[in-house]
Formats: C-alpha cells, sequence, structure tokens
C-alpha cells in the first residue's frame, strides 16, 4: 500500500524528499502507534494519535496538525479508492476493507488565513537597523581580534541584507548564481543589480520552480555598494574559481539554508532581538515596507512572488504611524478648506 501511493504522488511529479518521504514516514509512525493494519484503522486511533502528539509536545501547533491529518486523509483515500483494487483485495483476505479515519467531526478547521505564530512580525525599520549593525560588528570585531572567519562574516552580512533588500526567500537566496544579477534599463544608476532573476521561487503540487524577477527599487539603493563590495572584495578571497553561485563558502561550495539560518541567528542575538524572529521575517519586513513606501498592491504582489493578493496581505503588516499618515492623508482630501485654516 505504502509503495503504491509513493507511486502515485510520483506520478505527479510532487518533490520526493520534501514531501513524499516525510508523509511516507507519518503514516508508518501512525502503524506503529496503532499497531494496526490500514483495514483495522477507526477514527479512534487517529484522535489518540492526535491527542499523543498534542500533549507530548507543547509546540505542536494547529497547521502542523492539519498537515497531518491531511496526510493520512490522503492515505486513506489512496487505499479506500476502488480502482487501485485495496478494498476488494482486502475483504476477500481479512473480511475487512479500509476506511477513511479523518472526517469533518475530528479534523482540524481551517478558519484564519494566518495560523503561524503571532509572535513572528515584520521587523521595524530600528530592527532592522540594529540586524545589520550586529552583522557588521561582528566583523570588526573578528578583523579587530585577528581571528578568522572575517570573509565569512562579511559574507553573512551581504546576504542578509540582500534578503532584505529583496524579499528572498531563504533557498531562493542560497540558489542565486552570478547569472541571476541582471540590469533594469529604467534603473541604470543601479548597474547590474538593478534587477535579481529568480529562479528558484516556491512550488507548488508538484510543479517546478516559479521564476519571477524582483527590481531593486530607489529605498533600497544601499544594497548597491554592498554587492558591489562583496564582489569585488570578498567572493574574489574565497577563490570560487568557476563556481556560478553568488554566495561562496571556505570550502568553494554553495551557501547552504542552514548556514544561511545560522548567520541570521548570529546577528538577531547580538542585536538583542527576540528570538521569536527568524529569517523569514526579513521577507515579511520587505513586503510591509514596500506597502509603507506607497508601492501599489500588484507591484508589490509581483515583487513577492505572490500568485494571489490574499497572501502578500497575510505578509504585511504595517505600523501605526503608517496607518496615521493614511488617516490624515484622507482628512486632508476631504476637509481641504478647513485643513488650510488652521494655523
Amino acid at each position: 500500500m505504502i509503495e503504491g501511493w509513493r507511486l502515485q504522488q510520483r506520478a505527479r511529479f510532487l518533490n520526493e524528499a520534501g514531501t513524499i518521504r516525510p508523509r511516507l514516514r507519518l503514516v508508518r509512525r501512525f502503524a506503529e502507534f496503532t499497531n494496526q493494519y490500514p483495514w483495522q484503522w477507526t477514527p479512534a486511533e487517529a484522535e489518540a494519535f492526535m491527542e499523543e502528539l498534542r500533549s507530548s509536545n507543547d509546540t505542536f501547533s494547529v497547521s502542523s496538525a492539519r498537515t497531518y491529518q491531511a496526510a493520512l486523509r490522503m492515505f486513506c483515500e489512496y487505499v479506500t479508492d476502488a480502482r487501485y483494487g485495496w478494498p476488494q483485495r482486502c475483504w476477500e483476505m481479512f473480511e475487512a476493507s479500509p476506511a477513511q479515519i479523518f472526517h469533518e467531526w475530528n479534523s482540524v478547521v481551517h478558519c484564519a488565513e494566518f495560523e503561524g505564530d503571532p509572535r513572528r512580525r515584520p521587523l521595524t525599520y530600528d530592527e532592522v537597523q540594529a540586524l545589520f549593525d550586529a552583522a557588521d560588528g561582528q566583523v570588526e570585531e573578528i578583523q579587530a581580534q585577528h581571528r578568522k572567519g572575517a570573509l565569512a562574516a562579511m559574507r553573512d552580512s551581504a546576504v542578509l541584507k540582500t534578503v532584505y533588500a529583496f524579499g528572498l526567500r531563504r533557498q531562493e537566496a542560497c540558489c542565486l548564481d552570478l547569472a541571476d544579477l541582471r540590469r533594469n534599463p529604467r534603473a541604470a544608476d543601479f548597474g547590474r543589480f538593478g534587477a535579481m532573476f529568480v529562479r528558484f521561487g516556491k512550488a507548488s503540487r508538484g510543479s517546478p520552480p516559479k521564476r519571477r524577477t524582483v527590481l531593486a527599487v530607489p529605498e533600497f539603493d544601499w544594497i548597491v555598494e554592498v554587492l558591489e563590495h562583496y564582489l569585488q572584495e570578498v567572493r574574489p578571497a574565497f577563490s570560487p574559481k568557476r563556481h556560478p553561485a553568488l554566495w561562496i563558502t571556505e570550502r568553494c561550495s554553495r551557501l547552504s539554508r542552514r548556514r544561511l539560518d545560522e548567520a541570521f541567528e548570529a546577528a538577531r542575538a547580538r542585536a538583542g532581538l527576540p528570538k521569536e524572529l527568524d529569517l523569514h521575517c526579513l521577507r515579511h519586513s520587505y513586503i510591509t515596507h514596500l506597502v509603507e513606501f506607497g508601492y501599489p498592491e500588484l507591484f508589490v504582489q509581483q515583487q513577492a512572488g505572490h500568485s494571489y493578493a490574499s497572501t502578500t496581505a497575510i505578509y504585511t503588516g504595517v505600523s501605526d504611524e503608517y496607518r496615521n499618515r493614511l488617516v490624515e492623508r484622507a482628512l486632508k482630501a476631504r476637509f481641504a478648506d478647513l485643513w488650510e485654516e488652521q494655523p
């Protein structure tokens, strides 16, 4: 049954490592928990399994529960589908047939668009500055102590700033190549950093990685100097030879997603920022700040690579100051005459 379900998912071109294998592990884990075969499973076992997960893990979230339930529900849909022959075969051999164990009364209901940790949020402008100051401070400290690691610290500082300046996901940043740096004829002052061609965007439902071009905006023009310094002074010192990656490690390999997370966590700790903030919060910050800068919603959506505006809205957490400016602007437009009379 498990092998057949694996082949069914591969036929849909789902990701083997990121999607199929975790689902198969979950099915085996549930089978071990119940000590039963799929044709013996009942909703009671499913509910007991979810209770065990909740009681044994204080951080077990609603979104994780929905992911687990969805995977087990899909497996049950496969083994109960008459087109694959499992119901008839199980009845002939064991006089029992597999049944669906998750239904509307024992499954998590999707009530809210965002179910993540509410403590995760966009960084304020001061927090972004503190994070980058901490990353630069790490470089200065290493150089002052004449220790190894200054080049890696410079690279980490540059990649964190690039993630924010272009609103990149972790995978997107790590997979950037030198060839992905593009010129924008309408922004000649940015040179070869006028745009970033993202080739490894987030895929969905077995599709290949989505592609998009992220334009550099004037509010983040400081990234030009950062990238120029990295490409002229830092990257050549790693002796990358003909390696195509933009971000190179000491062993002349591509920067990993784990190392990028560690770079953010180190800068976050030095800056004294909350532990709930992670690398992805820089992407939230980018989207929020574009909105506060006054860019149209469609432009922000395209920059972020979202298929739907509702997704971009989830990422947005504008400040009270921005909303006050909107209210003030609306009042001025509505009561222009009265506003001009005020001293």
